[in-house]
């Protein structure tokens, strides 16, 4: 088996295997579990390098399940208090929580425990990831730009948190599932995001973020207590966003804007996929933030050509996100929109609300945004400044060589900040 396949599957299992032992033992030995699969994947790795198993999957839930059993004598041995599972009624239990809806189930608690309002809202991505995606400490690092050291302060402190506050290892139920499925849909969306325009210096796209997002916010669909029109519409949104994905690139590894992309590789399954979840998302008299973006990114879909674009529906549909949630970024996109529509005084209005450092690491979007303005407007010297900070801010080297190859004045438009 490759290295990368062997990687992606154990990642992929791992943290199915530790919300279902999570299940069996309870939060406060989470540790214990961790440590656990991780040495029950390092045996199979040393072992698959002789001979693969027929049915890889299947032989990591075996062997999942055995550890249950050293883990066991491991907590019976610290505390002398540890139940016998090796037969009766308590075994067959624990044989019935590894069915595929049963690990599901645990998936989706270990998703509302990484999301829980005690927990840092700095700290619940990088919980999220380690946890229930199985991602490495080096690999959430990467991903959010971040030190190692870093993460494993937040994964510490999370599990402290979780510790001192009691958690209870399930699903919430009436008013206390609306707070924290606000939380988790926020974490799947920032994970999503930053596949879909990685902050990294070396890669714009991170698929398997974008996966994983996809996949746990299927997770929430398959469940009847939160099969709700915000998670239809997130969902809606994640799977019009991924339709476009291989077209963000060329051959050559060079970013490519809306306007550029190949529009006959962006995937109509998907599309069909987000458009039948936004029949669902919007059977309710409430619209939340994701059917808002859902919609936008619908007209992009919509439009055959880049200049078929309805930039008015785009623009409304924009001002109803800014009045529900008003972020200088989508601020910004406003700007950029009507500098696309030649409203430059509109333009002007919203590009004097923002600073630079509104934006964070997305400040060189805010120069891009000003130096078309300027050029549109025919201040040249200003343009040509403008676009020079822009370029000195910006820190992934595909994006940089996009504006570099893209550095004619008045290119910076719309096409550009909606890759």
């Amino acid at each position: 088996m490759e290295p990368k396949l062997l990687d992606h599957l154990f990642r992929h299992h791992s943290g199915k295997m530790v919300s279902v032992l999570t299940r069996i033992f309870g939060l406060q030995h989470l540790d214990i579990i961790e440590d656990a699969v991780q040495d029950t994947f390092i045996k199979a790795s040393l072992s698959w390098r002789k001979e693969q198993p027929e049915y890889p999957e299947a032989w990591l839930t075996k062997a999942a399940k055995n550890r249950v059993l050293d883990i066991f004598r491991t907590l019976k041995a610290q505390k002398n208090n540890s139940p016998n599972i090796t037969q009766g009624t308590d075994a067959i239990a624990i044989n019935e929580l590894f069915l595929d809806s049963e690990i599901e189930d645990a998936q989706l608690r270990m998703i509302f425990t990484a999301c829980h309002p005690k927990l840092d809202p700095r700290d619940r991505i990088s919980f999220a990831l380690k946890t229930v995606s199985g991602f490495s400490i080096k690999e959430i690092a990467s991903a959010l730009l971040t030190k190692e050291e870093t993460i494993k302060k937040r994964l510490l402190r999370a599990r402290k948190a979780i510790k001192n506050a009691d958690l209870q290892f399930n699903i919430p139920q009436g008013k206390n599932l609306q707070e924290r499925l606000d939380s988790v849909l926020e974490v799947l969306y920032l994970i999503f995001n930053e596949g879909f325009h990685s902050n990294s210096k070396d890669q714009l796209i991170r698929e398997d973020l974008c996966g994983e997002s996809l996949r746990l916010c299927q997770l929430l669909l398959n469940h009847k207590e939160t099969q709700l029109p915000e998670c239809y519409a997130l969902f809606s949104l994640l799977c019009f966003h991924s339709a476009r994905l291989e077209a963000k690139t060329n051959l050559n590894n060079e970013v490519l804007d809306l306007k550029q992309q190949d529009r006959a590789l962006w995937h109509m399954p998907l599309i069909e996929l987000g458009n039948s979840m936004m029949f669902k998302a919007v059977e309710t008299e409430y619209f939340s933030c994701y059917h808002y973006e859902a919609a936008i990114a619908a007209e992009h879909l919509k439009a055959k050509t880049f200049e078929d674009t309805n930039w008015n529906k785009i623009s409304h549909w924009y001002d109803a996100l800014y009045t529900l949630q008003p972020m200088p970024s989508h601020l910004l996109t406003m700007a950029v929109i009507a500098i696309q529509t030649k409203d430059y005084k509109i333009a002007n209005a919203y590009l004097k609300q923002l600073e630079p450092e509104d934006l964070e690491q997305r400040a060189y979007l805010y120069y891009a945004a000003k130096a078309d303005y300027y050029a549109e407007t025919d201040n040249v010297d200003e343009a040509i400044l403008q676009l020079d900070l822009a370029l000195n801010t910006v820190t992934n080297t595909l994006e940089k060589a996009y504006l570099l190859k893209k550095n004619q004045l008045g290119y910076f438009s719309y096409n550009y900040f909606k890759k």
